[in-house]
């Protein structure tokens, strides 16, 4: 994304009319694409905030809104990957009391199946695999989202689907057949 102008306004400016037509017609979009990264609907509204944030403050600087989405899409990655980066350097505590569990996400039970095989993927791994079979990029735009080549696209996604399958274990042949049944692949 190109970058023009620096902001010169704050809150009421110029632009908010136009953020938020923005912010209504795709912030579910992009919640939906933190929650395929992250699992957990709590979180993907944290990051898809923060994300939408962080577009809000660029946004009188961008040069060009016609490619938009792309941008977002790669706030929203790179909000998940250094938010994971920075919990994975965290240490455990040892507390008396047992962590909250998050609440099952609703789904069908390959939905549920699939979710958590997906959390088991390395974050950088399944930041390829949700952006090339869920967000349906190519691989031109897997790469120019998350900042890396082709070719790491293509090893990034065939170690993440080797993981996948290997999480999935005799459910993958299950879901195979039943995804290519349904939408005609």
């Amino acid at each position: 994304m190109i970058l023009s102008r620096p902001p010169s306004a704050g809150p009421g400016s110029p632009w908010d009319g136009e953020f938020a037509r923005y912010f209504g017609e795709r912030a579910h979009s992009l919640r939906s694409t933190a929650f395929l990264l992250c699992g957990d609907w709590h979180h993907a509204e944290d990051i898809a905030q923060a994300a939408l944030l962080k577009l809000y403050l660029a946004w009188p600087r961008l040069a060009r809104h016609d490619a938009l989405d792309a941008y977002a899409r790669k706030i929203v990655l790179r909000t998940f990957l250094s938010e994971h980066r920075r919990t994975w350097r965290k240490r455990e505590r040892l507390t008396d009391t047992p962590p909250e569990l998050a609440a099952e996400q609703p789904g069908t039970e390959h939905e549920i199946l699939v979710r958590h095989a997906l959390a088991g993927v390395a974050p950088k791994q399944r930041a390829v695999l949700v952006l090339r079979y869920f967000e349906d990029l190519s691989v031109e735009e897997t790469a120019a989202a998350l900042g890396c080549s082709t070719g790491t696209v293509k090893s990034q996604s065939a170690r993440g689907l080797d993981t996948l399958r290997k999480r999935l274990g005799p459910h993958f042949t299950e879901l195979s057949f039943t995804t290519a049944g349904t939408d005609g692949r």
